[in-house]
């Protein structure tokens, strides 16, 4: 069986929530049980939790061949890593960041579904790989919290403003590469938030060695694990596939010069010194012909004076009057709860496949032209919806413009997730114990 799997936030890892005594644990006979790795402001890292992560990172390291770190790199990789999970998950619980059953039993159907496996086998299917189902449910519940944290501090800050999104566009116009996806492996080395002029110095000149030890053949993805202090290191560096437009421009930029194999000159940012290798190129596709449908509709909320049926009944009253010859758009601008489409009459113009909720797009399936459904539910509240016509149209424009928005938040978010990151590093009191 496939195992399973989890992907909610490749950049932001599982962490231990909770503080954990600042003491060795001891049995009651004085037996040592745990020790601890590092002290984090009011938590620890213990010993443990790095033993696992690293026999994990080492066991995936070993299926991808190539000549090993040595240990102590990796554990204390694994170790800054833990130290910056614990600073994070200290945060989300101080800003309340909490994930409900009912979230965190949603994302476990979706882990089902991906796996193909029903819901309520899932203990099951977990026990026979090894996995404690108990404590999955709560690995997964740190990760949504940690999504939700970088969600609130950094993504939710990103602008991309009018003008970044045309000159992005403008730049994209014309080239046959613009849908081209790029394989990309990163090592960063960080500088300071004030760094003085040794100590930029002192980064350059490792960044240079750094980049001669590419060059000369050395194994890319064991320098990115022994010098780089990137989220990525411990995955060898690998940013993964990518269009042009995901990546940070300066990356873009350069990786665009490069053939397969190839390794970029160390590139100077604000988070440090940038080494790129470009491991593969992908890609490109025609126009994106979609059928979209064009609907109107009246929506009415139940409120605890008219409750479900109540509301159910004033719509099919509606829409026998609707059918008796009175105007759709003029009684849905008058009695539509919808905010975004009772002014203009209900109408919610041509819209691709998925727009809108399962229900409602279930229900406007049925339709033929010009039919108006039977009231339905959804999750916010009672609707009739009436088909006004299909299309098949090229949405090559939209697509690639909503897309080159997303790219360019992506790309700004993993340097900002950088900066952010050593910002909560700087402002934590870190005490690293002996191991």
């Amino acid at each position: 069986m496939k195992r399973l799997t989890l992907v909610l936030a490749p950049v932001l890892l599982l962490a231990s929530f909770g503080a954990f005594p600042q003491t060795q644990e001891l049995s009651a006979r004085g037996q040592q049980l745990d020790r601890i790795a590092a002290v984090v402001n009011e938590g620890v890292v213990l010993k443990s939790q790095v033993d696992q992560q690293y026999e994990s990172i080492v066991a995936r390291l070993r299926q991808q061949g190539g000549q090993m770190p040595p240990e102590q790199v990796v554990r204390q990789q694994v170790v800054e890593r833990l130290v910056l999970q614990e600073i994070q998950a200290q945060r989300a619980a101080r800003l309340g960041i909490v994930v409900s059953d009912e979230m965190l039993n949603a994302a476990l159907r979706e882990v089902a579904g991906r796996n193909n496996i029903p819901f309520d086998q899932m203990p099951n299917a977990l026990a026979r790989q090894g996995i404690d189902y108990a404590a999955y449910r709560e690995e997964l519940r740190r990760e949504m919290a940690l999504t939700m944290l970088r969600q609130r501090d950094v993504l939710a800050r990103i602008y991309v403003s009018p003008r970044e999104l045309d000159q992005a566009i403008a730049r994209q116009e014309g080239r046959s590469d613009q849908n081209a996806e790029y394989d990309v492996s990163h090592i960063l080395l960080s500088l300071p938030e004030s760094a003085t002029s040794q100590q930029m110095e002192q980064v350059e000149r490792r960044a240079e060695e750094v980049y001669q030890k590419a060059t000369a053949g050395e194994d890319f993805g064991q320098l990115a694990i022994t010098y780089s202090q990137a989220q990525s290191a411990l995955e060898r560096g690998k940013l993964g596939w990518r269009r042009a437009a995901q990546l940070p421009q300066f990356i873009a930029e350069e990786i665009a010069k490069l053939e397969p194999g190839q390794v970029t000159r160390p590139m100077r940012t604000p988070t440090g010194f940038h080494i790129v290798r470009l491991d593969g190129v992908r890609g490109g596709d025609g126009p994106m012909m979609v059928e979209q449908v064009h609907a109107r509709h009246i929506l009415m909320r139940p409120t605890e004076v008219q409750d479900d049926a109540t509301t159910r009944q004033r719509l099919e009253e509606l829409r026998e009057r609707i059918l008796a010859g009175e105007d759709f758009a003029a009684l849905a601008s008058i009695t539509s709860e919808d905010p975004g489409s009772a002014t203009q009459g209900g109408d919610l113009g041509w819209t691709p496949p998925g727009t809108f909720v399962p229900e409602f797009d279930a229900a406007l399936g049925k339709l033929a032209e010009g039919e108006i459904s039977e009231p339905f539910r959804t999750q916010y509240g009672w609707h009739i919806v009436q088909l006004l016509g299909k299309r098949f149209h090229d949405q090559s424009d939209e697509v690639r413009r909503q897309r080159v928005l997303s790219s360019l938040r992506e790309s700004k978010a993993d340097e900002e997730t950088e900066l952010w990151l050593r910002r909560l590093r700087d402002e934590a009191y870190v005490e690293y114990h002996s191991m």
